[in-house]
């Protein structure tokens, strides 16, 4: 039996994958979704091992940017840590993607040099931003996360609490809460993910 990830229980917030995405699966035994979070959430903690061990290098880079969502997904997907080549529910033209990250990455430098916002409203700003860019085909919710977490870090700041660390990949009220925040910071409102981020 083949993993179906076109099963119509497809929540609210998350990115369909292409066939050719999907051919990428690395582990054949995966049959279910929840298995396939599962496997996903096992790699993303030997990431998080990583990069609480690891002296940080310039976390508002490229290279560190694709490497961060590389390790997170190394052992789940063939394409972790490629930028997608298709258009998605979310996020820029494909095309772009290099383009408005790298342009992200300087503002978010400049923000940082030029104490233009508090450290928790640039993380917020920056994590917000990066999952509009969505650009991976999938992971992009949990490697915004991660990457705003490295960011705080690497700012000698205490990483957010996201809902009280609750599993924001299932669907749940936190999770609804966290989509409800990031839609309206997509209008300009950052109040409701400045919450959220710390609650």
């Amino acid at each position: 039996m083949a993993l179906d990830l076109d099963a119509p229980d497809e929540q609210d917030g998350q990115t369909p994958l292409d066939p050719d995405e999907k051919a990428g699966l690395i582990p054949r035994h995966i049959e279910t979704k929840g298995a396939l979070n599962d496997w996903e959430q096992e790699n993303i903690l030997q990431a998080t091992k990583w990069l609480w061990r690891a002296k940080i290098p310039e976390v508002l880079s490229e290279s560190f940017c694709r490497d961060l969502h590389r390790r997170m997904f190394n052992k789940t997907w063939k394409w972790a840590g490629t930028f997608r080549k298709s258009d998605k529910n979310i996020g820029c033209d494909w095309a772009l993607i290099a383009v408005k990250l790298n342009q992200l990455l300087g503002n978010a430098r400049y923000w940082v040099e030029n104490n233009t916002f508090p450290p928790d409203e640039l993380a917020a700003r920056f994590h917000h931003a990066l999952v509009w860019i969505h650009p991976f085909p999938n992971g992009n919710g949990r490697h915004s996360r991660m990457m705003a977490d490295a960011l705080l870090k690497q700012l000698g700041r205490p990483v957010f609490s996201w809902g009280s660390d609750s599993n924001l990949v299932s669907a749940s009220a936190v999770r609804a809460r966290y989509l409800g925040a990031l839609r309206a910071a997509d209008q300009g409102d950052f109040a409701d993910l400045l919450v959220f981020v710390r609650s």
